[in-house]
């Protein structure tokens, strides 16, 4: 179970995915922000500063690599954990979104359980 009131802020492209995690977290405790794309999700991480951020990478407006590099270069959102995830694959891909900035990244298709766990992980390090 996650310690109360934990704020992840899901941002993905894909509704079936958005609701999908919307849900597993929600019925681990925590309290979940979506957003549609990467311009509505900084928008969302300014505003309301979430514990951590899971972020699609192929994304409209804003992708998420764009996203995390404009993250982590602003001082008020810098230290917020975030969690790449995409469908692509390759070890070029992973490295790109980690040298971007990203905590951590998981591959399409994943499993919600494991990526709450991966969430858990990291939010104890916080």
């Amino acid at each position: 179970m996650a310690d109360v009131e934990r704020t992840v802020l899901i941002i993905d492209d894909d509704a079936v995915i958005l609701r999908l995690l919307e849900v597993n977290f929600e019925m681990e405790g925590f309290f979940v922000r979506t957003a549609a794309d990467g311009e509505e999700g900084l928008e969302v991480a300014l505003a309301e500063a979430p514990d951590i951020i899971i972020s699609d990478v192929m994304m409209p407006r804003m992708n998420g690599l764009e996203l995390v590099t404009s993250l982590k270069h602003d001082p008020a959102t810098a230290t917020i954990p975030v969690i790449l995830l995409s469908a692509k694959a390759q070890a070029s891909d992973i490295k790109a979104g980690l040298d971007a900035g990203a905590d951590d990244y998981v591959t399409k298709p994943f499993e919600p359980h494991d990526l709450v766990e991966r969430v858990t992980k990291l939010l104890r390090f916080q």
